[in-house]
């Protein structure tokens, strides 16, 4: 029998006495798509690490066609035709396309056509369509992707790591990615897939490996399985979908407007352009888009951290432009951002006081001029057990949590802010099934109680499943506002993407 192209033998990880990894075997052949499922923290990304040689096993070994292999670093990878396509791209933007995919591979005097000719063909090739002499800089975020792509291939990479590569895709764009890993394998070559997405899991990969708690936990021929099992077995437990009750907000009173919003740096392209909407009591409104067409600062906007140029914001119908963020808190709005660790907790501080960080002023926590701290244990207790946060208890520190549970503590704490508005930024970016059932399940508790829900998200799943209305942000204008009915997959990509009919007639 012929040996796998590639096999983890009994690998072992740890990190200061926790279990990374606990004795990972698997291989993966010549031509196969080998999916890699798990939640945060299951050890996915470590045991792909240790394979890229980014860290070191503490026990077990790597084989290469049946012969072992010392793998101490990613130039030792490479030399075995191994590349890894990270989420977070390691482009450099003030340089072209050929000098990324050529940095650190030539030497010496550079015959730069030679160079760009190479990567042209290597282009050509595989159906990429990109401009070789083009900035990082310059180009959208599916364009970056394929540049990643084309500089393993340049490496002559034969097994391809690709962790949550279609994270920051249109559909059409996951498409034609889908599309060049089948092509890409046809050849003889071979992928590893990382995703959470198990419509992708099913339309691409031929095993699937599935890993909790550091151990691989199934072994599945993706023919013989679906998702219903794969999830089962990632969180070990049967997820109850919460189910959305769709109803007619449009004679709900209007609880916020937003009208004309524009914001642009001198000399710049502005990144908010004329924006206008209204949500009304009771509704979620959705916004989809490529992440870094304007939805963040949309959001920022909103809640008082960046000024617009023009354009005015009421709640509930008084107006609130250039109240405070303290103001705007005190009027209940709640925010959660994309990004928890910049902007929304501090890791060092504990759980009970990363609770009360937005509203440290309150009256309500405090007895005799001092911190109630019964009071806040309590309070902590109490969110702790509501958003089923896995957490020794209030004092725990905030960096002791798993993702997951760090996003359910924020939104409980900005749930307790929103008697009025919820802003919520990517709030399952990055998270394991169970996490998102848990805050879709909290989002559409929250509609319940007469909420409104301002829900940017990436996930057109999770948009098409939670909102009444959508609007597609591309360069920092709405490409229009959509009920749930009036779009699909196709044609809020092509929205995404910038395409509409009326503005492909107005340019004929």
């Amino acid at each position: 029998m012929q040996a796998p192209f590639f096999e983890l033998r009994n690998i072992s990880k740890y990190f200061t006495g926790v279990v990374a990894n606990k004795d990972i075997s698997f291989s993966i052949q010549r031509g196969e798509v080998l999916a890699l499922l798990g939640e945060n923290g299951a050890g996915k990304s470590t045991i792909m690490k240790i394979l890229y040689g980014l860290y070191k096993a503490d026990a077990g070994k790597i084989l290469m066609e049946g012969r072992e292999q010392k793998i101490t670093c990613p130039k030792d990878a490479m030399a075995l035709g191994i590349s890894m396509i990270q989420q977070h791209f390691s482009l450099v933007p003030a340089h072209t396309v050929t000098e990324n995919i050529i940095l650190g591979s030539v030497h010496g005097k550079i015959d730069y056509k030679k160079c760009e000719s190479e990567v042209k063909r290597l282009a050509d090739q595989y159906g990429f369509e990109i401009p070789v002499d083009a900035k990082i800089s310059e180009l959208d975020v599916g364009v970056q992707q394929k540049v990643e792509i084309i500089k393993a291939l340049y490496l002559n990479a034969k097994l391809l790591i690709m962790d949550e590569p279609t994270a920051v895709l249109t559909p059409q764009e996951s498409q034609k990615l889908m599309d060049f890993v089948k092509d890409y394998v046809a050849k003889g070559n071979s992928v590893i897939f990382i995703t959470h997405k198990l419509k992708e899991v099913m339309d691409v990969a031929n095993r699937i490996i599935v890993m909790r708690n550091g151990e691989v936990c199934g072994d599945l021929n993706a023919s013989e399985t679906n998702e219903g099992e794969l999830s089962r077995l990632m969180i070990g437990r049967e997820l109850v979908m919460p189910e959305k009750d769709r109803q007619e907000h449009s004679g709900q009173k209007v609880r916020l407007s937003v009208k004309n919003i524009t914001v642009e740096k001198k000399g710049e392209t502005p990144v908010l352009k004329d924006i206008s909407f209204e949500i009304h009591e009771g509704e979620i409104f959705g916004i989809a888009g490529v992440s870094g067409n304007g939805q963040e600062e949309l959001c920022e906007v909103i809640w008082g951290a960046l000024k617009a140029d023009t354009g005015t914001i009421s709640l509930d119908g008084q107006d609130i432009t250039h109240l405070s963020i303290r103001g705007r808190i005190g009027k209940g709005i709640g925010y959660v951002p994309v990004d928890r660790h910049r902007d929304a907790m501090v890791m060092d501080m504990t759980l009970a006081e990363n609770m009360m960080l937005k509203s440290s002023y309150d009256a309500k926590w405090t007895r005799h001029g001092l911190i109630d701290r019964k009071k806040l244990s309590d309070y902590t207790k109490q969110a702790i057990s509501d958003f089923m946060i896995k957490a020794p208890g209030p004092d725990a520190q905030a960096k002791g949590l798993s993702g997951g549970n760090q996003q359910k503590a924020l939104l409980a704490r900005e749930v307790g802010h929103a008697g009025a508005l919820l802003i919520l930024n990517q709030p399952t970016r990055g998270l394991d099934l169970g996490a998102i059932n848990n805050i879709h399940t909290t989002i559409l508790e929250e509609q319940k109680h007469k909420k409104s829900i301002l829900l940017v998200s990436t996930e057109l799943s999770e948009i098409f499943k939670l909102c009444d209305r959508i609007a597609v942000m591309y360069k920092g204008s709405f490409m229009g506002i959509y009920s749930g009915d009036e779009l699909n997959t196709e044609k809020i990509g092509l929205l995404m993407a910038g395409y509409s009919a009326k503005r492909e007639a107005a340019k004929g």
